[in-house]
């Protein structure tokens, strides 16, 4: 049986919290990641999605190797990155790449764009200088971009176009995973949907894998095939997004669907959550969503349930099911 493209196992990320700059001690640990576990398959986009806080950026992180887990592990075609190293490790950095949120935050302004496209070329590859221009007009054409463009830098060019570059960027190589943290956020209404649509057309044309970190849901209804819901460093639900959207089990990812749409009359009173994100130094006992949920048990505050199958492609961490 062929392994994921990528797969997450029992990952954990704890971040100390320190006393004092000098001489103060930990005084406890922020639980960003805890216990999470995924996988993406080959061409396939996986969404994460949640409030600001539930630990899907740092779960990119970690991915991206900018973070390592605290314990657990995550694989790429099988073979963990903790035991990567030398070509293997170039090799992933290369097939492993990101967009970022914000364009003009990740584009060095003092280069040119065919420097910040053909960087990673150039860092990982070593190719010729000539192969790198070749590669660099391959890319910008991919998405639909004018090759004369390598010789402008970036502030002449809209935020779109911008998010373009980042994307030929990544596309450069020959990546088969790319992370998308909020890769539409910054943008306006009527760019969001072509760089959405030039998403979708380069998966299909190279084969391309995403883990998408968002918490706009129709960002994630569009471009994702599978869905996981975070909350507070925990996965709580996943499934196909075409199943997830039409029928969400998880309280949480009831309120999150419902806050996201318009509102209307007659919705059902389990899709509202009152009340703040905990701490996440200090999470409560049993089932962490337990305090906001309108169906909470008094099994929620004592027992923390497991992410178990419920159906064919279909997760869920709660004990109504």
């Amino acid at each position: 049986m062929t392994p994921p493209l990528l797969e997450a196992r029992n990952v954990l990320k704890h971040f100390p919290v320190t006393k004092g700059l000098i001489l103060g001690g930990n005084i406890g640990w922020v639980r960003a990641v805890d216990d999470v576990s995924f996988r993406i398959d080959a061409g396939e986009t996986l969404g994460l999605v949640g409030e600001s806080g539930c630990g899907k950026s740092t779960t990119a992180r970690l991915v991206l190797l900018l973070e390592h887990p605290s314990s657990g592990e995550i694989l790429y075609e099988g073979v963990s990155l903790q035991e990567m190293s030398g070509d293997d490790l170039r090799r992933y950095r290369g097939t492993v790449q990101a967009v970022f949120q914000d364009p003009q935050s990740s584009l060095n302004p003092r280069m040119r764009v065919g420097g910040i496209v053909g960087e990673p070329l150039e860092v990982n590859g070593g190719l010729p200088r000539g192969d790198v221009r070749e590669r660099v007009a391959e890319v910008l054409r991919n998405v639909n971009l004018d090759p004369a463009f390598a010789r402008l830098y970036p502030h002449e060019f809209s935020g779109g176009q911008r998010q373009r570059i980042a994307l030929a960027r990544a596309l450069v190589t020959h990546s088969r995973l790319i992370v998308l943290d909020e890769p539409v956020a910054s943008l306006d209404a009527s760019i969001r949907s072509q760089i959405i649509n030039l998403l979708k057309d380069l998966q299909d044309e190279h084969g391309l894998s995403y883990l998408l970190i968002t918490h706009d849901l129709a960002v994630s209804r569009h471009l994702s095939h599978r869905v996981a819901v975070m909350y507070l460093g925990r996965i709580v639900e996943e499934g196909t997004a075409d199943t997830l959207y039409a029928e969400p089990l998880h309280p949480y990812t009831k309120a999150l669907i419902a806050a996201a749409l318009p509102v209307r009359a007659g919705t059902p009173d389990d899709t509202v959550v009152a009340g703040e994100v905990p701490n996440p130094m200090n999470p409560p006992s049993g089932c962490r969503f337990h305090p906001r949920c309108p169906l909470a048990m008094a099994r929620c505050a004592e027992e923390e349930p497991t992410l178990r199958d419920v159906a064919a492609e279909r997760r869920v961490a709660c004990h109504l099911f």
